[in-house]
């Protein structure tokens, strides 16, 4: 004899005795979603607030200013493009845009060899590998600072360490940093002495290379030489274009450094013969002490194009040189 299952209090249409499973109603789901939300804008807010008033807004005032007659004590007077003509004529601009150039064309280049090949030293196993890292990252942390830009700028001067080394060498060229020649050269030994970021950058990107490629072609016969250029530069191509993307930005921003060694503030802040004039500097001296900041707006807008445009050609070129693992 069978017993049917219990159904009383039951129907053909009502739900089970213990009730139906509550689901999260779409208002409370939205109230829930607002909350958040709110709370996301909430912890967001000192960022936004920073990039309002601290970038945003500068940037647009800055724009305004690049038209117009602005000295920081009057109102601005509407010039039009007369900053940008007098911009493009002026002799000291467009020496600044020269020693720009050659800075990012040789100190960029040189900076980065430097770090790929201490790099390349450090990815192998040796004693004392992580002092040799820590101790090559070092200057990229304090290089950027006013008081090494001070310290180099004493290396470099008159009978000081560099010029009595040369003279050991028969050179008696004098400190580099009187000279306006060599004092450009200075400015590339500093920044080729702080290639410790794109060092471990590029240490990160040759750890990721597989051992294997390697082994396989020293199998083949391939040497040292070979196997770098068929292996390494093509594994640690994004790495690189990274690091020339990021060291050439850096490079056209240069200020600190060009004003400290060349003078800075009571001298001529440009250097002797303006010989350190890289770009930033002399809109630092057409904004601050000519207190022409409209010119300057002017200057920094440009600066701003031609920054965008070497970086529009330099992701134009990644597609012939830089080479990604399939399907990333």
């Amino acid at each position: 004899m069978t017993h049917a299952p219990a159904t009383e209090g039951l129907t053909k249409d009502s739900e089970p005795r213990h009730g139906p499973v509550n689901s999260p109603r779409p208002a409370a789901l939205k109230r829930r979603g607002r909350r958040e939300t709110l709370a996301g804008y909430l912890f967001m807010s000192p960022w936004i607030a920073g990039f309002l008033l601290l970038t945003a807004g500068p940037m647009v005032a800055s724009l305004y200013f690049a038209f117009t007659d602005y000295n920081l004590f009057d109102a601005p007077k509407w010039v039009g493009l007369d900053n940008f003509s007098e911009m493009f004529d002026d002799p000291r601009w467009q020496h600044s845009v020269r020693v720009t150039l050659w800075y990012v064309v040789v100190g960029t280049p040189l900076k980065l060899f430097a770090a790929l090949g201490v790099a390349l030293l450090l990815a192998q196993s040796r004693r004392g590998q992580a002092f040799y890292r820590a101790a090559f990252y070092a200057p990229s942390l304090i290089g950027a600072s006013v008081s090494i830009a001070i310290v180099w700028k004493a290396i470099f001067s008159d009978d000081a360490i560099v010029d009595r080394t040369q003279k050991l060498f028969g050179v008696d060229a004098g400190g580099w940093t009187g000279d306006p020649d060599l004092i450009i050269y200075s400015l590339v030994a500093l920044t080729v002495w702080q290639f410790g970021a794109p060092m471990v950058i590029f240490l990160a990107g040759l750890k990721q290379v597989p051992r294997e490629l390697y082994e396989a072609a020293e199998v083949d016969g391939a040497g040292k030489l070979r196997r770098f250029w068929n292996i390494t530069l093509p594994m640690i191509s994004p790495v690189l274009f990274f690091n020339v993307l990021l060291e050439t930005i850096h490079s056209f921003q240069i200020f600190s450094s060009a004003y400290i060694v060349g003078g800075g503030a009571g001298g001529n802040a440009c250097g002797p013969a303006d010989g350190s004039m890289v770009y930033t500097c002399y809109l630092y001296v057409q904004g601050f002490e000519n207190s022409r900041m409209g010119l300057a707006s002017a200057m920094a807008w440009m600066l701003l194009v031609a920054v965008a445009l070497v970086t529009a050609v330099l992701f134009w070129s990644q597609k012939r040189w830089v080479h990604y693992e399939e399907g990333a």
